[in-house]
């Protein structure tokens, strides 16, 4: 073991080397100091002037010297630009003073208040909603600019293109002010003709049902159709494209959608040229599968689009969204059916290959929503089959869109994407606008069925923005009073179940149909479940209260036994649950044209209350476009009902025939009916019915088509019968007489709702039928 051993001179000189690496060190100290000073320039170089609410110390943040620790033209030209796009100020500039920097700044005023003056067309929301000037926010006079361009196509959008628009500021005073924007509306610029240039196959009437603008007319104040939207005449441009292909034209085409003012019709003139093309038929239609693992026999078995039927672009749609929905059950979410058409223009057939790929995973990051004013982010969002966070899926994104549309909640919906944070991230950006959705008719008439009568009618399809419908409808007629109140909610508990609440009161006299008065009130709870796009069930429970009160008879005839019995069991309560099926492929349900709808009600009567009975109902209805204006529909429907538990079906639960079975014939006109001499002799209902119709439904050749007027021609049959009551005492006809008419008709669809006049002539009844030519009626038949 060795000690080092420190001798005098060893540690003289120890302590020299010490001595001068502190030195260096303190000496590389204190130069970092100095440099760090200078690379970080004094608060003292930037003199800030003519600030009030603006700290100098945020106007000098703005400020970046350069490396070297000075400020060159080019660090003080960024924090000139940097303090102008701040919108504080209504003036920057900036001087040089030896080594010092001076800022002048004039302030820009701050907004007390943000109003318009003048607007009756259009609602103060409405504009704030298309201004960015705001309440506590700085005067800015190019976002003022902006404004006024915002305001003039918020009245282009009303159909106002005449409107000016003066923005005023009003001091205040401490750098206040208000802003008011003075609005000159002027007068509305309408639509007055709508042309359609290069169609064959359809008629300007039936083009006229696609497209949601209408030349101006009588009920124009009611329906709004006839405002010259730009937006909305683009929309009207792709719906006509959607049609043709719809209807197997697949190489159709709208080329252009022309509005033009015309000084002479004080309106624009809009025409819609067309290029048709040939009508297709579909060719072969297979599924082919691209991705590994993927059970491609079940997707075999989805397409909607079958070979040799007429082209539908629809169909091809729908197939897609059914594909692209199987196979994410099956495990597939990015995979994606893509429909390729394989042309044959000699044959005039479009073969269908569903090609199914692997597409890039690609997942929605958000969902971002704007323009919605009043519904609410939640009743857009409950449309969409995907959320943040799954994979991206164009084919469900654009069911949502459409299915945000049919909603008719807003004036225009738009869905779009755009790159999201990473590259496999995308952004949903979804615009709705919103639109009115509350109605209020009053309306007045005169019924065959209840004489004279006034309805009003209140509703509101969105009720404060939450998707709820709610409506309330009085009646009051000669020899009906009743009243109607309603509610449903079309996700219920956040599911696609929709719920429903109706209460109801009906009161009727005694008129010429009836010898005796009757009264109906209760309420209904609805559940409706959606099977998919075309099938659903309405499930039901009702609770009502039904009555019948005799009424003297001025001729001093005896009331049918029925009804005496009926009279004298007093008021009855009827506990039923029920279900109404209802299958449709209708293309347009206002006013069809092509399609199938059917419906299977049951309703079984029993389950408490005073009376027991099992009634079923089935009414279907096909439409078949003949030309452009000509439309065909037939018609059957039947129905059975029936005690059970020893009971009999009471009097008001019978079928009654009349002018919803058989035109031509009054309300009660036919079926069974208690013939005893002496007695009122009513009809006492029975136990089965059926009744068919063939009708042909046309345009009126000279009738503007924005009247909505629609001619009819029709034969009806069909028959009541089976009375199930006591015979004993009674002389009931009770055959199964089939009763039959032909007439014609004329239906105008009205903001009311569809008003008809029917003309029908019997052709085969009973001899005690009563008849009743002409029938004046509310509401489709």
């Amino acid at each position: 073991m060795s000690i080092l051993r420190i001798t005098p001179c060893m540690r003289s000189h120890q302590l020299r080397i010490a001595a001068r690496w502190l030195a260096g060190t303190f000496a590389l100290l204190s130069v970092a100091s100095i440099a760090a000073e200078a690379a970080e320039p004094s608060r003292d170089l930037i003199v800030v002037e003519g600030n009030r609410r603006v700290d100098a110390e945020t106007v000098r943040s703005y400020f970046h010297a350069a490396p070297d620790g000075k400020f060159d033209e080019a660090a003080r030209d960024a924090a000139l630009k940097a303090l102008i796009a701040t919108g504080l100020f209504d003036k920057v500039s900036i001087d040089r003073s030896g080594e010092r920097l001076v800022v002048h700044l004039s302030e820009a005023a701050v907004l007390d208040r943000v109003a318009f003056e003048g607007n009756k067309k259009v609602k103060d929301a409405d504009l704030a909603a298309a201004i960015a000037s705001k309440p506590r926010g700085a005067l800015q006079r190019a976002t003022v600019q902006a404004d006024v361009n915002g305001i003039i196509e918020a009245y282009r959008h009303a159909g106002r293109d005449d409107v000016r628009v003066e923005p005023e500021i009003i001091g205040r005073g401490n750098g206040r002010v208000d802003l008011v924007y003075a609005i000159t509306e002027g007068a509305k610029t309408t639509v007055r003709q709508i042309n359609f240039a290069g169609n064959h196959v359809f008629g300007k009437r039936q083009l006229n049902a696609v497209i949601k603008t209408s030349a101006t007319n009588v009920l124009s104040f009611l329906t709004g159709g006839d405002v010259y939207d730009p937006d909305r005449i683009a929309q009207d441009q792709e719906q006509l494209r959607l049609y043709y292909r719809s209807k197997g034209y697949a190489d159709a085409n709208v080329t252009s959608a022309r509005a033009e003012y015309d000084p002479a019709i004080k309106g624009f003139a809009v025409t819609f040229a067309i290029d048709e093309g040939p009508l297709y038929h579909f060719g072969d239609v297979s599924v082919t599968c691209n991705v590994p693992g993927l059970d491609c026999d079940k997707l075999r078995r989805l397409p909607l689009a079958r070979t040799g039927a007429v082209f539908d672009g629809n169909a091809l749609d729908k197939t897609t969204e059914v594909l692209a929905v199987e196979m994410a059950k099956l495990g597939y979410p990015f995979a994606r059916a893509t429909p390729r058409p394989d042309r044959d223009a000699a044959a005039q057939r479009v073969g269908i290959t569903f090609v199914i790929d692997q597409g890039p995973r690609t997942y929605v990051e958000r969902i971002e929503i704007h323009g919605n004013t009043r519904t609410r982010d939640y009743v857009i969002r409950r449309e969409f089959d995907i959320a943040e966070g799954d994979p991206y899926n164009k084919t469900l994104i654009d069911r949502a869109e459409r299915h945000l549309k049919n909603l008719n909640y807003f004036k225009t919906v738009k869905i779009s994407d755009r790159p999201g944070s990473t590259p496999d991230r995308v952004v949903l950006d979804v615009e709705a606008i919103d639109q009115s959705t509350g109605d209020f008719n009053i309306s007045g008439g005169y019924s065959t069925t209840d004489g004279a009568l006034a309805e009003l009618k209140v509703g509101e399809r969105n009720l404060y923005g939450t998707g709820k419908n709610v409506q309330a409808t009085f009646t009051y007629g000669q020899y009906a009073r009743g009243v109607d109140l309603a509610a449903s909610e079309p996700y219920f508990l956040g599911t696609k179940v929709s719920a429903g609440i109706e209460l109801f009161g009906r009161q009727n006299d005694a008129n010429s149909y009836q010898s005796y008065a009757s009264t109906t009130y209760g309420a209904t709870l609805q559940l409706g479940t959606p099977i998919n796009e075309q099938l659903g069930v309405q499930w039901r429970y009702s609770l009502y209260n039904q009555n019948i009160t005799l009424v003297p008879n001025a001729s001093g005839l005896t009331p049918s036994l029925p009804i005496q019995q009926a009279a004298a069991a007093g008021p009855a309560w009827v506990s039923a649950t029920g279900s109404t099926a209802t299958y449709s492929t209708l293309d347009n349900t206002k006013s069809p044209s092509n399609g199938i709808k059917s419906q299977l009600s049951q309703d079984l009567a029993g389950l408490g209350g005073d009376v027991k009975f099992l009634r079923t109902a089935e009414d279907v209805r096909y439409y078949k476009s003949i030309n452009s204006d000509l439309v065909g529909m037939v018609r059957a429907q039947g129905g059975y009902i029936t005690g059970w538990g020893g009971q009999q079906v009471p009097l008001m639960n019978n079928f009654f025939g009349g002018p919803t079975m058989v035109r031509g014939f009054a309300p009660n006109g036919f079926g069974p009916r208690d013939l005893t001499p002496g007695t009122t002799m009513d009809n006492v209902g029975g136990s089965m019915y059926w009744a068919t119709t063939a009708e042909l439904q046309s345009a009126i050749p000279g009738v503007p088509d924005e009247y909505g007027l629609k001619a009819s021609a029709f034969v009806d049959a069909g028959s009541v019968f089976r009375y199930s009551g006591s015979t004993a005492s009674l002389q009931v006809a009770n055959k199964n007489v089939v009763r039959s008419s032909v007439g014609a008709g004329l239906t105008w669809a009205s903001p009311f709702g569809a008003l008809t006049v029917d003309y029908a002539v019997p052709l085969t009844k009973a001899a005690y039928d009563v008849v009743q030519p002409l029938r004046f009626s509310a509401g489709g038949f």
